[in-house]
């Protein structure tokens, strides 16, 4: 029998039984459908992550007070405990490793921020000019924080995009007076608008040099320094430097955490990827679900069509080539049901990537393979019973009805 005949014969198999066919395209559709859409979720979001994370620098390696091990699960700044506050002078001693290109020290607060009548409340960022190296800012107008010594600093400030708005309007921001709760500052630079970044967003934060944001709000601690090695793979040099650095600052004590970007990285990777991997095994049981259905029609087929494959046994068809029919019955609707749940996956995409457009949501390609590759592989599997029923039936017995 050849190629053609099969197709032809498993096609009109097809088209004779409607309802069958749309229940098992529509059961094969959802499965592929699901592992399409819930693997473009988890892919969206190890891509969002990783943006999100390459937009805060290159090469970043960030220093925080106190120790994971010190004061529980989470390094101590974050709970309140510290055995040590993180200084400038701890700052600037990293200066003396070879792996290290640049640092910012950050102090970070709120402030009411004012401009004549109009007022608002907003984050207050100290550091110094390095930062925007780092974080690889963008000015809109104006410049950034000047260089020099972050021990002394200038009645100066950068504000966000949308600051600027809020307090000056459509009117020149730039050499204008602000107010920061008490002290007074003259806006130098506006920075590009670049909205959200792992939950802060540079539109609408004011800098100020580090010695103001230190008297400020008054304290002498950092919250945390950015430290840029010179390479990536320099990175682990940097981060033993710091590490070591600093603990000979603080009498032999490891009081510090310092944690690098392509680690963070990784260990997100690991669970967006296992959570991804999870659900869409969740999602894959729905073609499991699909192939028992694909079993329990044909073997309902087999004996429904008794007399049709007597009659094809009768004129000489084998065992070996019912067998093929049935075989090829499957993979037809398990072709039929993986092409449209690949095109509803894709759609079910294109809306959430248009509801959330700044997550890159995209179906990882191993899922637009293994989905319709499962699919076309359950169907085979839960047809090989139906199918060996059909090629062990006596052509006499079939024709006869017995």
């Amino acid at each position: 029998m050849r190629v053609v005949d099969l197709l032809n014969f498993a096609w009109q198999v097809v088209r004779g039984s409607l309802a069958r066919t749309l229940l098992i395209l529509l059961a094969m559709g959802i499965g592929v459908a699901a592992v399409v859409v819930v693997t473009a979720l988890g892919e969206g979001a190890r891509l969002y992550v990783a943006n999100q994370f390459g937009s805060l620098g290159s090469n970043l390696i960030i220093v925080l007070p106190g120790r994971s091990d010190t004061a529980g699960a989470l390094p101590g700044v974050l709970v309140g405990k510290t055995p040590r506050d993180l200084t400038l002078d701890d700052a600037l001693a990293l200066k003396r490793s070879h792996a290290v290109r640049r640092f910012a020290p950050l102090v970070i607060g709120a402030g009411d921020v004012r401009s004549g009548a109009r007022s608002r409340e907003t984050p207050v960022l100290g550091s110094t000019a390095e930062l925007m190296d780092i974080r690889h800012m963008e000015m809109a107008q104006g410049r950034f924080l000047p260089e020099g010594d972050p021990r002394h600093s200038q009645p100066v400030c950068v504000i966000g995009a949308k600051v600027a708005s809020e307090l000056f309007g459509s009117r020149p921001a730039l050499g204008e007076w602000v107010r920061v709760g008490d002290r007074r500052f003259r806006v130098i630079g506006i920075m590009a608008t670049q909205g959200e970044s792992l939950g802060s967003n540079t539109d609408e934060i004011v800098i100020v040099p580090l010695a103001a944001a230190q008297a400020l709000f008054n304290t002498e601690a950092l919250f945390r320094v950015l430290v840029e090695a010179k390479s990536r793979e320099q990175i682990p040099d940097a981060k033993a430097d710091v590490e070591e650095i600093i603990r000979l600052r603080h009498e032999g004590e490891r009081d510090v955490t310092v944690i690098t970007q392509d680690a963070v990285l990784a260990t997100f990777d690991r669970i967006l990827n296992a959570l991804t991997l999870t659900v869409a095994s969740i999602a894959a049981i729905s073609l499991a679900v699909a192939g028992i259905l694909i079993m329990n029609v044909m073997l309902i087929a087999v004996t429904q069509r008794r007399r049709e494959i007597g009659l094809l046994k009768a004129l000489g068809a084998t065992g070996q080539q019912i067998r093929l029919l049935f075989f090829t019955e499957a993979l037809l609707l398990a072709s039929g049901g993986a092409a449209a749940g690949l095109a509803v996956g894709e759609l079910g995409r294109s809306i959430v990537s248009q509801v959330y457009p700044a997550i890159p949501f995209q179906a990882p390609w191993w899922a637009l393979v293994a989905a319709p590759a499962t699919a076309l592989i359950t169907a085979v599997l839960f047809t090989v019973a139906p199918a060996r029923r059909a090629a062990m039936l006596d052509p006499v017995q079939a024709l006869s009805r017995r």
